[in-house]
């Protein structure tokens, strides 16, 4: 009879696989989504809600798998978004709202503030953007 120590030994690594595996996709695991909506040709298009692990969700309009048209993005820390998509970016009317009560009202252009005011927590302006130019007041 042969020594157990190869047995063992093939069993430590692999343990150590599967360790280093479970390491490896412990992100992809943590970062999931959840979609409850339409779709069209395999793509998330029309109403829909994304949610996801970190509790940030998006409820809104989509085309072609991206958020389009209308939709309210809120993060995990309670900053929000309400307004208008176009391939994923902001685009169009929206505004922005912290935590702390600061907030931008205004046009954005493919993802950047464009024209538009921001306004501190007590409703003062800040702030002003025109085509995309930040102007301090």
């Amino acid at each position: 009879m042969g020594s157990s120590k190869p047995l063992i030994r093939n069993q430590v690594k692999h343990s150590f696989i599967i360790f280093i595996s479970f390491l490896l996709l412990s992100p992809f695991l943590t970062s999931c989504e959840k979609y409850v909506g339409e779709y069209k040709d395999g793509k998330r298009n029309g109403q829909g809600t994304i949610t996801w692990s970190d509790g940030k969700n998006y409820v809104g309009e989509f085309k072609d798998g991206k958020f389009n048209g209308h939709g309210k993005l809120t993060w995990s820390d309670g900053k929000k978004y309400v307004g208008e998509w176009k391939n994923g970016k902001r685009n169009g009317q929206g505004t922005q709202t912290w935590l702390d009560g600061r907030k931008y009202v205004g046009e954005y252009k493919d993802g950047k503030t464009w024209n538009g005011t921001g306004y501190d927590k007590n409703g003062n302006i800040q702030v002003k953007f025109v085509n995309g130019k930040m102007i301090k007041q």
